[in-house]
């Protein structure tokens, strides 16, 4: 296995964890204040940059995603193909839908100046929740559903190859069940607890780390992988 492939494989996992994390507990805790859409509208208005770089993040989130879909596509379409592709899907869908929720965040920039310059009325907090609201459903809900279905088949195939540890490739896609509960819940019944999300929470970072230190392992069904994709490096 080449250092180099091994390594690319390691930084897609922890590109987009990282930045995935960046995103929502670092940067939106800074602007949002949760169930209080006034204050949030004036934390907007005094510090748009913040709100700025937070799309500018979700956007590096979005890339990274297809990033790794791609990167485990390469990977995996030796061991099903078609398993591969629909997992590699799902996570491009993952993707767009992180980028569309951004459209929808955007007008905050412009009701928060006029909540504040023009009194805080009701109509533009209404506004500014409306806004927020579409935003976090599509980047959050429908993108963890996008994910939950593009990670199973992907996951599983990892499970079924040599690339991972069999007990790492499991907790990963093990892991993905929870979250897939928590997000219907979140879907049909309003917002489910992290509770739900908290197992898999760690997985992106830790098989990162496993990836970048001790490297994968190819068995027959993904030996002729490394030679074609060093060939493009």
């Amino acid at each position: 296995m080449n250092n180099k492939v091994s390594r690319i494989l390691g930084l897609a996992f922890l590109w987009q964890a990282i930045t995935s994390l960046v995103s929502g507990a670092v940067l939106e805790t800074k602007w949002y204040v949760e169930g209080n859409i006034g204050a949030t509208l004036v934390n907007i208005n005094d510090q748009p940059w913040l709100l700025k770089m937070n799309i500018f993040v979700d956007v590096l989130t979005a890339l990274g995603i297809i990033f790794l879909g791609g990167m485990l596509y390469l990977y995996l379409r030796k061991i099903n193909e078609k398993m591969a592709l629909v997992g590699f899907g799902f996570y491009i869908l993952e993707a767009i839908l992180i980028a569309a929720s951004r459209m929808n965040v955007f007008p905050l920039l412009d009701i928060s100046k006029e909540y504040v310059t023009g009194g805080q009325t009701a109509a533009l907090a209404a506004m500014g929740s409306m806004a927020y609201d579409s935003s976090h459903f599509a980047g959050m809900t429908l993108t963890m559903l996008a994910f939950c279905a593009g990670a199973i088949p992907l996951y599983y195939l990892l499970f079924k190859s040599s690339i991972l540890p069999k007990w790492l490739s499991f907790i990963g896609l093990v892991t993905v069940f929870p979250c897939l509960a928590g997000t219907l819940i979140s879907l049909f019944s309003g917002e489910a607890s992290m509770a739900w999300f908290a197992a898999y929470m760690p997985f992106e970072f830790v098989v990162a780390v496993w990836i970048l230190v001790a490297g994968v392992k190819l068995g027959q069904e993904t030996a002729s992988l490394p030679v074609t994709a060093n060939a493009k490096i």
